[in-house]
Formats: C-alpha cells, sequence, structure tokens
C-alpha cells in the first residue's frame, strides 16, 4: 500500500520494480484489437413485454453472447442513470481520501469483511508484483443490512450504495431468468441451483494515471469465480478487456450500459456451454479510472454441476459436483498465479476427450 501511494502521489517518472511484470507477462497493448467488442443487448420494456417472437431475438441475442463472448453490454436496464452517477462519484470521492484515512481501511486479512486492498502476482525468482489499482472490497445485499460495514467518510457512500443494492439485485433477477430461458431452462432455474443466501460482494476498482501502462496491469489475466457479475465502468477511459478468438479486445464504455460478465459457476452449471472468459485491466498515462463490480455466487454449502436439463448422451458431464467451500479453497491455494480453478474440478474422462 505505502508504495504504490507514494507512486500515485508523486507520479514518478517510472514504475518502481514492485510493479513491473516480466517481459512475457506485459500486456503488449499495441496488439490490442480495437475493431471489435463485446456484443451490446437492449433490455427495454417494450423488447422483454413485447410479443413472444421479439422476446426469442432477445434470447437468441443472449445465447450468442454467452457462448461466444462470455461477455455483453446491457442498455435500457432500468436503473436510473442518476443514481449511477452518484455512485461513481461516491467512489471517485472515496479513492480521494487523504492517504491516511484511506489506510485506515486498506487490510491484507482475507477475513475481513470490508477493506481496501492491492493484487498482486508471484513470479518464480521475483518478488511479487502489485497491480497499478486499489480495491475496495465488501458484502452487499438488497436489504441494506451491510450498511454499518461501509465507512462514514464519504459520507453519501453508504446511502447511495444501499440504493444501487436494490436496484442491482432486481437487474440480477432479470439478468438470471434471461440467461436460464436462454439455455431452454425454466426462469428461475439459476437463481434455484445456485441455492438460498448467496454470496454477494462488491469490489469498487480505481486506477489512477501510470507513467507506462506497457510495464504492469491495473488487474491480471483473470475470470471471475462467482456466478455473474454487474459491472458499471466510469465512460471516459477503457480499460476492460477480454480474450476472443485467442486475441484480447478492448471493451470500450458504452453510455448508460452496464458489462454483464459470466462467472465461473455459470461456466459449469451450463456443461461448458456458456463461458466464463479471462479478462484484465489495463492502465493508461493520462486518466483515472473507476470500476464497480457486483458479484453474485452460491454460499459455501451449496453443490454445484451441471444442470442435469443439460447433460444427455450427446453432452456427457464436463465437470464434477462440488460443494463451493472448496471451489473457494482451490481459488484461495491459486492466489499470486493465472488461476484455472474450474479445470481443476474438470472430470478425467472430458481431459482424455479433450
Amino acid at each position: 500500500m505505502e508504495s504504490f501511494q507514494m507512486a500515485k502521489d508523486s507520479a514518478p517518472l517510472s514504475l518502481s520494480q514492485s510493479f513491473i511484470l516480466p517481459e512475457e507477462k506485459r500486456p503488449q497493448l499495441s496488439k490490442v484489437s480495437n475493431l471489435a467488442s463485446i456484443p451490446i443487448i437492449d433490455l427495454s420494456v417494450d423488447h422483454i413485454n413485447k410479443d413472444g417472437a421479439s422476446h426469442e431475438v432477445l434470447l437468441d441475442k443472449i445465447t450468442e453472447a454467452c457462448e461466444e463472448y462470455g461477455f455483453f453490454h446491457i442498455i435500457n436496464h432500468g436503473v436510473p442513470q442518476d443514481l449511477c452517477k452518484r455512485m461513481l462519484t461516491a467512489i471517485s470521492d472515496l479513492f480521494k481520501l487523504p492517504p491516511q484515512e484511506r489506510s485506515k481501511l486498506f487490510s491484507t486479512d482475507h477475513t475481513k469483511e470490508a477493506r481496501i486492498m492491492n493484487y498482486y502476482l508471484k513470479f518464480q525468482n521475483q518478488d511479487k508484483v502489485t497491480m497499478w489499482s486499489e480495491n475496495f472490497s465488501h458484502p452487499w445485499d438488497p436489504n441494506g443490512d451491510f450498511a454499518t460495514l461501509l465507512p462514514e467518510n464519504p459520507p453519501q457512500y453508504r446511502e447511495v450504495f444501499v440504493e444501487y443494492a436494490k436496484e442491482i439485485n432486481n437487474l440480477m433477477e432479470i439478468i438470471f431468468g434471461l440467461i436460464s430461458q436462454s439455455l431452454g431452462l425454466e426462469k428461475n432455474c439459476l437463481q434455484s441451483k445456485l441455492g438460498e443466501k448467496p454470496i454477494l460482494k462488491a469490489q469498487a476498482n480505481f486506477y489512477p494515471p501510470c507513467p507506462d501502462p506497457e510495464l504492469t496491469l491495473g488487474l491480471a489475466v483473470h475470470t471471475d469465480l462467482s456466478a455473474l457479475t454487474v459491472l458499471m465502468q466510469s465512460e471516459e477511459v477503457s480499460g476492460l478487456q477480454v480474450i476472443k478468438d485467442g486475441s484480447w479486445v478492448d471493451v470500450k464504455p458504452v453510455p448508460d450500459a452496464f458489462v454483464i460478465n459470466l462467472g465461473d459457476q455459470l461456466q459449469v452449471l451450463s456443461n461448458g456451454r456458456y463461458k466464463s472468459v479471462h479478462h484484465r485491466a489495463v492502465t493508461n498515462k493520462m486518466l483515472p479510472r473507476i470500476s464497480l463490480a457486483m458479484f453474485y455466487g452460491p454460499n459455501k454449502n451449496t453443490w454445484i454441476g451441471p444442470i442435469e436439463e443439460l447433460v444427455d448422451e450427446e453432452h456427457s458431464p464436463i465437470y464434477r459436483r462440488f460443494k463451493y467451500s472448496d471451489f473457494i479453497e482451490e481459488f484461495n491455494r491459486q492466489e499470486g498465479t493465472r488461476r484455472r480453478v474450474k479445470e481443476a474440478f474438470e472430470l478425467q474422462q472430458h481431459d482424455q476427450n479433450a
């Protein structure tokens, strides 16, 4: 935290060694495709509630996005634009707090429910490399029961986040329903399989301007271990990138849109039909960037595996059933690496046939 803070506040002309990735792990920004991006899907009420034909078109678009990208933008999602702007402002104000104030929230303790942290990568024969970002992680729920865990400063953060969490919860129900139907399942199937008392986490990300974006990353390459992510990103600058057909694709911000990201549990539940895709965040020299990810995952005692209706003679199960606590344990075991957690739960038969 201290070395990052010094680097951030003093605007160094060059990066300190603790942020520099080995040459083969650097982002190679010149090779990122600017020609394509993830699909944009319209969720307006007319789109969903019109005749059945329109609904089928919507489901077909979601199917294609989930199979081909694992990511898509949604527009006309119903979350008030003013609320989204107030939420981004509150996050910006949080990361603008004086270093001594922000440091009170910083912790490396995984058991602390609300904390600012830095991600890092570990490499052989080298100290860990810290990512060029600060990340504020805390729980959320639609009832506001988490509010006392949030900082009192900036004063509006608690109030705005409670309001925002209710809206995102409603949106997630819609998204889960549409993804379930796009798989040919009942509307409530996915949330039912994910079980009661889901793990709901939020992560606000701050990426300050970086002296040399070619040498480091804001967030390392990863997939999300949960089931579904709703991401809001500031519109002024892009930073999110996803893998498509072996190449990195820039996810440019779309005005008043959310990014929907499928997590590992949805790939397992769909028996590999829908993809949880590797993605990363890169930095830039000129502008700070903020984003807010809202995660929805099963509780630790929930059993996860391919949904029975999606397994048949032509589609044998790819993954073994597991308790989500085992998945989290494997996730933590791979800390500091380019995690490949769901691969650890693949059935041997699939490995041999791959």
